[in-house]
């Protein structure tokens, strides 16, 4: 969160402006490193204040308590893993469609292992909790995400490489969630587009859970080979099959990604 450098209608922002627009940064800042060296649960107001050197009421009136402390964590979580994520896909050639599938698409991954506490709030155990506190904020997630891959799906669509069902073939109650899925994700074209990339999603999401929390780790220590062969799978799905050998050449482009600093 910046703090403004002026107020409304132009006007230059109060020291009193500045020193919340400050605080409530540094706040955000300390949420971060809590989540990322302790997890989801040692996000509390008071763990925050004490971090930046304020009580726990003073806290609780930029934030509104502990839900609005964590919803403006997530948002903050969001809009960095988007933008990291947006970054990876900028990299490949804009006519080179798997090449940036691919390249989003391992960003997550490696966003995920690597800041998996952030992981748990935007889409584990510490995103149902907020869930419970009576917000949808998976709409964020889906309008920014979603709405990113969806950059690359517009253009598989429209120069007709991409296989897609038709409105008809999905089941009705089916065919009425996908289409508030699209909605979300603000672009113009047909439900059964979104239906492939939902059908992506639930197996990427699958094995984001599998090397986050380390399940069937006992064969599968180390989840890029299967990630690899994943992404094979849904490539040809989208009509964009690689060719033999060339995710080995994408991968050695890659450089190895630091851990953001939250300071």
């Amino acid at each position: 969160m910046r703090p403004s450098t002026s107020g409304d209608a132009g006007r230059p922002t109060s020291r009193r402006e500045r020193l919340r627009a400050e605080l409530e940064r540094d706040a955000l800042r300390a949420a971060r490193r809590l989540i990322a060296t302790e997890g989801i649960e040692a996000l509390s107001l008071s763990a925050v204040a004490r971090e930046v050197g304020v009580t726990p009421p003073a806290l609780y009136r930029y934030f509104e308590g502990k839900p609005g402390l964590t919803l403006a964590v997530y948002e903050a979580v969001t809009r960095d893993f988007v933008a990291t994520v947006a970054e990876a896909a900028a990299g490949a050639d804009r006519e080179d469609f798997g090449g940036q599938l691919y390249a989003a698409t391992r960003a997550v991954l490696d966003w995920s292992v690597t800041i998996p506490g952030e992981f748990d709030l935007l889409m584990g155990a510490g995103y149902a909790r907020l869930v419970a506190s009576g917000s949808h904020v998976d709409q964020v997630l889906v309008r920014e995400l979603g709405g990113l891959f969806g950059q690359t799906f517009l253009q598989l669509w429209r120069r007709g490489i991409l296989p897609y069902p038709s409105q008809e073939e999905l089941e009705p109650r089916l065919r009425s969630q996908v289409a508030a899925y699209l909605r979300l994700m603000e672009h113009d074209y047909p439900v059964g587009v979104a239906m492939v990339m939902i059908t992506c999603w639930r197996q990427i999401y699958g094995l984001l859970c599998m090397a986050v929390y380390g399940h069937l780790a006992s064969s599968f220590d180390d989840c890029l080979p299967l990630f690899e062969a994943m992404m094979d799978d849904l490539l040809a799905l989208c009509g964009v099959p690689r060719k033999r050998g060339e995710h080995v050449l994408q991968q050695a482009k890659r450089q190895p990604r630091e851990v953001p600093s939250s300071r």
